[in-house]
């Protein structure tokens, strides 16, 4: 059973944003760069990594794509922060 996952995210205001992101980095554009230039969760400093977390302890929305996501796809989740671009690293 799935315990831990690693992920990157951009947390922003507006969709819109989020969905630009999530283009720009299908078009080859570097997830930490976007998260040092957009984010506007502390992580963002270290370009959007959370380091490692276990089930349960991020919000719901998040936490299930976390851990349900496919891994290295950047996902858009809504949580009561704003809306998040998420890129799942790993999970063990």
């Amino acid at each position: 059973m799935v315990r831990t996952a690693s992920a990157l995210h951009i947390l922003v205001k507006d969709k819109e944003l989020a969905q630009d992101i999530i283009a720009k980095l299908k078009k080859g554009a570097q997830f930490d760069v976007l998260a040092k230039k957009h984010s506007t969760c502390p992580s963002g400093k270290k370009g959007g990594s959370l380091g490692e977390f276990k089930k349960g302890q991020m919000v719901g929305p998040f936490d299930k794509v976390c851990f349900n996501g496919e891994l290295f796809t950047p996902h858009l989740v809504k949580t009561k922060f704003g809306w998040h671009v998420v890129k799942v690293l790993y999970r063990s």
